[in-house]
């Protein structure tokens, strides 16, 4: 007499098949307000555009056409700049094999040299574009090569956000000059070599601390990932600042608390609002750092919109999506206590430490005279501080390259 298969055996299979999928279901569940966006999953173009790092052949071709016809702001932007000691023709590299960073650089070890000789090397290739002076490539060359013969690491507590903030100006250097300059770049290789083994290292997996640390970080991957044509970085690197963005400017509609990165275990209320410099009210616009300054602020907005910049050069618009939104609130939230507008007492306590930085003038063009958007704090604040100069960090000329400016 033949019998059926065991029932017990297929309870057992249907149960722990249930459990599976409640497992599932739950961690889902919990997950989903701090999962990475689906869209950043493939973000990297079939074919990289080039120069494609924060400004294009476009904007580069318009500034230069505003330069040359003497208009404004263009013109009293590029005066600025030349007027600068970033395009000191007689600068000298001062490269190092190691630059150690503590925190707050101190020590400094290199620090300031690195991050200025790179913001010289963008600041000649630049000026190079704009006036077709080779004197300029030949100086942003000649500071892109001191550097890659010499350094090998960066070291102490601050090593990633250093690593971050040179690393955000070089590719914008070496994607002007190596795509644009019919001179030749002879060392592009090599400066190629220190960027792979020697930089995106040290950033491309992330950190834990402030927001602005890591979105700079992924702001210095994402340019070198243009540059090397790196598909698989570029990828990881844009996946890691949507969950950051999302975890670094609060929406209403994220709910009655900010979203989080998942590897910072912020579990707890008492966690984020600790981690938030102890702001428990949560308003749209509303930034991670915005009680521990309007500085730091300012440096996470600014590399939010540097990629998010990139990444439309690249042929992924995010100006639309919810890190558009983002960076629109945040620009507009901290702009209107820029103009003057008092901190309520719910806000930090009633105070602010004010000092956004030449941080606006990329997110403004882009949502407002791209998009349509009002930002009328923003505009007034863009208008107020122009021409937008340098942070001495990793953001410089912006007016020149991104104000009002069509492409």
């Amino acid at each position: 007499m033949s019998s059926a298969p065991p029932r017990p055996h297929r309870r057992r299979t249907r149960t722990a098949l249930f459990a599976l999928l409640t497992t599932a279901l739950v961690g889902t569940l919990v997950l989903r307000p701090d999962a990475e966006p689906a869209e950043a999953a493939a973000a990297a173009p079939a074919t990289f555009v080039h120069p494609g790092v924060t400004v294009s052949r476009g904007q580069l071709d318009f500034a230069r056409s505003k330069v040359d016809a003497g208009a404004q702001p263009w013109k009293g932007a590029f005066d600025r700049m030349l007027a600068s000691r970033y395009a000191d023709p007689d600068r000298t590299p001062r490269p190092r094999a190691v630059v150690e960073c503590g925190s707050y650089s101190n020590p400094n070890l290199g620090c300031t040299d690195e991050r200025e000789d790179a913001i010289a090397a963008y600041t000649n290739a630049l000026a190079w574009y704009i006036t077709r002076d080779e004197r300029y490539a030949r100086k942003s060359i000649e500071l892109m090569d001191a550097w890659s013969a010499v350094i090998r690491d960066h070291t102490n507590s601050n090593a990633p956000l250093q690593t971050g903030w040179a690393g955000s100006s070089w590719p914008k250097a070496a994607e002007i000059i190596k795509h644009t300059y019919p001179g030749g770049w002879a060392g592009s290789g090599r400066f190629a070599t220190m960027l792979r083994d020697v930089y995106l290292p040290e950033i491309i997996n992330g950190s834990n601390s402030n927001g602005n640390w890591e979105l700079t970080m992924m702001e210095a991957a994402v340019g070198i990932s243009v540059f090397l044509e790196d598909r698989a970085s570029y990828d990881k690197a844009m996946a890691k600042f949507r969950t950051r963005t999302a975890a670094y400017v609060y929406l209403e509609s994220d709910g009655a608390l900010p979203r989080t990165v998942p590897s910072q275990n912020l579990d707890t209320r008492d966690k984020i609002v600790k981690y938030w410099q102890n702001q428990s009210t949560f308003v749209t616009g509303l930034t991670q750092e915005t009680c521990r300054d309007f500085t730091h602020t300012g440096y996470g907005i600014s590399s939010i919109s540097h990629i998010a910049e990139t990444s439309r050069i690249q042929g992924q618009d995010l100006y639309g999506t919810d890190v558009g939104e983002r960076l629109r609130h945040a620009l507009g939230f901290q702009t209107r206590y820029e103009q003057g507008t008092a901190a309520p007492g719910w806000l930090c306590g009633g105070s602010l430490h004010l000092g956004l930085g030449p941080v606006t003038e990329v997110g403004h063009n882009a949502l407002h005279n791209r998009l349509g958007f009002a930002m009328t704090n923003t505009q007034a604040f863009t208008e107020r501080t122009r021409p937008s100069g340098s942070n001495n960090l990793f953001v410089a000329w912006e007016t020149l390259t991104h104000g009002d400016n069509p492409a």
